[in-house]
Order: C-alpha cells, then structure tokens, then sequence
C-alpha cells in the first residue's frame, strides 16, 4: 500500500511540474502548421496567408502575410534554419512555397489545382528528401516528393498511389498525420468512415473511433520503428475520450488501448524522450511518463499541434485564436 502510494504521489509530481506557458494569443489566425528547429527557432503557420518566426525561443516573434496568398490556409510547415522554411496551401488550388530568407519572400516550388486536390501534412526525413500527402483523388491518396530540399517536387506515378476505401481520408489537423518510420520510410494514419495505419504494403485498420466524417485519427507519433501511438476521436465532441489513442510497441501488429487515455479529441501527438509522450487537442494538452498507458491533464488551453525542437529540447504549441506556448518542464 504505501508502495502504491508513493508511484501515485510521484505520478502528481511529474504531471505536476509540467506545465504550459502561453506565449501568444488574441488574434483571428488559426495556426495548424509548426516546426521547432532548435531550442530558440520556431515557425508557424496558418489561416489568412500567415506565417510566424521566432529566434528568442518563442519570446518575440514577426509575423508575415505571404504576398498574393493572403487567403491560403497554410495547414504545415517545415523549417530547417531561421532563414528557410516550406510552407503547404492546402486547396484552391494546392500550394507548396520555400523562402531562404527569413519569410521576406516566398517562390512558389509546386502548383496542383487538379479538382478535389486537398494537401494535408508534410513530413521531412532530413534537410533534402520529404514527402507530403493529400486525400485521395479518384479514390487514390495524393503524394508528391522532393529530394532537393524542397526546391522542386515530383508526383509519384499515380498506379503507386495508396488506394482509399469509401469515405476515408486524412485530417489536416496539425501535419503530423505522416511520419517518418526510418531513414527511408514514412507511415501514415486515416480518417473519416474508415480509419487505418498505412505502413509499408499493408493496411492496418485502428481501434480508434469511426464511421464519420469527423472520426478517426488525426496524429501519428513514432519513437522507433515498433513504438508508435495514435490519436483522434471525433473532433466535434471534444471532451470524449472514447476510442481517442492506440499504442502499438511490435510495429502496428498489434494495439493496446491506455488504461487512462487523453481527455478529449487529440490532433497531435508527439514523442519527447524515453516513456514521455505530449498529446494535445481542442480542450487541452496531456502528458505520458510511461509509453502513453496512463495520461494527465496538464492544461486546458485549446491547441491543435506540438512539436519538439529537432535538434533541442523545447516543446511548443499551437492552436486557435492565434495561441502559442511552450512546455514548462
């Protein structure tokens, strides 16, 4: 018993010790698109053309409208310096912009206004190959790859393209829908009438929930190649816990479901280091100290992304209403 007792009082303590300091908020942009440099260089983006770019760690930031894309919604982003960054347009036509110089200006490096077209994360397997993944078209999920850095992009043949079931797509969310698996290899997750882990040439159905338009999963996370945990729910009922986080340790074989799951819908979640794991979604942001089985509430700010810092430790967040913070731990 008393064993017990101290696990619990150490459990409060961590969760405890973890919160969440706000950095920005107030203003009408919804922010969906991060990417966390370093411990000093975060960049963000969103509705209304914005983008955002600290080099103080959060603590003042200067915020851009891209010329000419002052009504794109950009969904991602992805930065590799203070001076360059990739920014995605998810429709209308479907946009992908590089800047090397701060954000002062934008190239555009890809233009698809193919009908249906809707781009929805991007992923970075180092600073010159990445991919990036869209609903599907003709029942066929889009994918476009770069291996230059993101100067130039190639659709893959369209006969490689994963095929989609009725009513299933991805969520641009918070752009971490794709993930790297390895150092060749991405994964990605589903939503909608049917939610799935696509993982090399399988297809992997989840134990989230499904069915709708709004249910599924909207975040992958990975650690290895055998730890990954997903999350979703249904984002018009943001306080259900049903069905909302899968773990799977031997490669997406089998899942477990946590014994405490997150409080809510979950748009993102990301690992931090050794069992610890953030997750975070319309009605706050919960922590994991051991591999995503039990989860705490740590904060009740709405967020829709969060990401660590690659080469660093911070962790930053970003939602609605403009809302930046930064993890306390």
């Amino acid at each position: 018993m008393l064993f017990s007792i101290a696990l619990l009082t150490l459990a409060t303590f961590y969760s405890n010790a973890q919160t969440i300091q706000m950095l920005q908020s107030g203003s009408n942009i919804s922010i969906r698109g991060l990417s966390v440099v370093d411990n000093k260089t975060v960049w963000v983006s969103g509705s209304e053309g914005s983008v955002g770019r600290s080099a103080d760690g959060g603590n003042t930031w200067k915020w851009i409208k891209v010329k000419g894309f002052e009504k794109t919604d950009f969904r991602d982003i992805e930065a590799f310096s203070n001076k360059t960054a990739i920014i995605m347009g998810i429709e209308a036509p479907a946009n992908i912009l590089r800047t090397t110089d701060g954000g002062e200006n934008w190239i555009t490096v890809y233009k698809n206004d193919t009908k249906g077209m809707f781009l929805d994360a991007m992923e970075f397997w180092n600073e010159e190959s990445g991919i990036v993944i869209g609903d599907p078209v003709n029942n066929k999920f889009f994918i476009t790859r770069t291996f230059d850095g993101g100067k130039t992009w190639q659709d893959i043949p369209a006969q490689n393209y994963p095929i989609a079931d009725s009513g299933e797509a991805c969520f641009a969310s918070s752009g971490t829908n794709i993930r790297q698996l390895n150092k060749q290899e991405a994964v990605f997750i589903t939503g909608g009438f049917k939610s799935r882990l696509f993982i090399r040439n399988k297809k992997i159905e989840l134990p989230l929930l499904q069915g709708k338009q709004t249910t599924g999963a909207n975040s992958i996370g990975v650690k290895n190649a055998t730890t990954m945990i997903i999350v979703g729910g249904n984002f018009l009922t943001k306080d259900s816990a049903t069905k909302n986080c899968a773990i799977t340790t031997d490669g997406g074989t089998t899942f477990s479901i946590p014994a405490t799951p997150p409080h809510g819908y979950r748009s993102c979640v990301e690992y931090i280091k050794k069992k610890r794991w953030v997750t975070c979604g319309l009605n706050g942001t919960d922590i994991s100290n051991d591999e995503g089985n039990t989860w705490q509430w740590i904060g009740k700010e709405s967020f829709n992304v969060c990401r660590k810092a690659k080469r660093g430790k911070a962790i930053f967040f970003a939602g609605g209403g403009g809302r930046i913070g930064k993890l306390v731990y």
